[in-house]
């Protein structure tokens, strides 16, 4: 059976790494790794240790094994939208569409499960892929090169992001998280700490949603009346009164184009906006004037 000898071949690799590991290769760059196979001997395995919540790593003519661990300095309290901390870490990974040459696996607690496998010419771009950590599990992503006659147009390239159990919501292909989590609207207590902590907040109307069948998502189309707060430049425009953007939700959660004005929070995903809380204004405005003459209110927001 080739799965299962691919398998076999995956273990006797992170075995071998355990044993006979060369030190002077890791890398020097604290957020990504760029490298070529052709200087690795069949059968290596090369260490790489990466210490950031977002990078990149280039892997030209793979050939062996490269091993990677990320050990991202987060805050030590990971906050979620609700106040509460589980210490749980959300990571992605989200492949080259050239992605060749290799295997991805996620290594946890000495255990492989494969991401992304060995592309052929004819195959669709892979996915994002995600998955979470635990405070104290072991995790690593492990890439084995596959065997070819000519590695000379193969690169396995990918990105990753870490972040903190708040993007639960926003991760693709993470199996813990259902349908219904994923899509349960907010309560106020999430709305008031999502106004804090997104990557923007914005308050705007749905004018036409299209699916981004790559992604398996909805993308909303927003006509901003003001920008609260954007960490990237995601909503753009000439006038004054009014910009425009794109945020992209499960395509599951069924959102539909309609009248109303909305307060939009979320995340950057890889360099995409991803919705997370998305009360109509006129109900965000009652919970944030009954928190802030109660004292409750986590962080000020000019509300009109």
């Amino acid at each position: 059976m080739p799965g299962f000898g691919v398998w076999i071949y995956a273990v006797w690799i992170l075995l071998f790494c355990l044993f006979h590991v060369s030190l002077s290769n890791y890398s020097e760059d604290q957020c990504s790794w760029r490298g070529s196979g052709l200087s690795q001997q069949q059968g290596s395995v090369e260490q790489i240790s990466l210490h950031c919540s977002e990078g990149t790593l280039d892997w030209l003519y793979p050939k062996g094994a490269l091993r990677l661990t990320l050990s991202p300095r987060l805050p030590s309290m990971v906050v979620g939208p609700s106040g509460s901390s589980s210490g749980l870490i959300t990571a992605c990974v989200k492949p080259s569409e050239e992605f060749h040459g290799a295997q991805l696996y996620l290594e946890r607690d000495g255990v492989l499960e494969l991401l992304v496998g060995d592309r052929l010419e004819s195959s669709p771009p892979p996915r994002v892929r995600c998955f979470s950590r635990l405070p104290g599990e072991r995790v690593a992503l492990f890439l084995q090169a596959t065997p070819h006659q000519d590695i000379s147009r193969r690169i396995a390239s990918f990105r990753y992001e870490l972040r903190g159990d708040w993007t639960a919501r926003l991760s693709l292909d993470s199996h813990p998280i259902s349908t219904e989590d994923a899509c349960r609207p907010c309560n106020n207590t999430e709305i008031l700490m999502a106004v804090c902590t997104s990557d923007f907040v914005v308050r705007g109307n749905i004018k036409s949603v299209e699916e981004d069948e790559n992604l398996r998502a909805a993308v909303i189309k927003v006509s901003a009346t003001r920008v609260f707060r954007q960490k990237y430049t995601l909503f753009t425009g000439n006038s004054r009164l009014s910009s425009r953007g794109e945020i992209r939700t499960l395509l599951q959660c069924g959102v539909k184009p309609g009248p109303g004005s909305f307060l939009f929070t979320g995340r950057v995903h890889f360099g995409e906006a991803w919705l997370g809380c998305a009360p109509r204004y006129k109900d965000f405005q009652r919970a944030y004037t009954v928190a802030k003459a109660a004292q409750q209110i986590p962080c000020e927001l000019p509300v009109d």
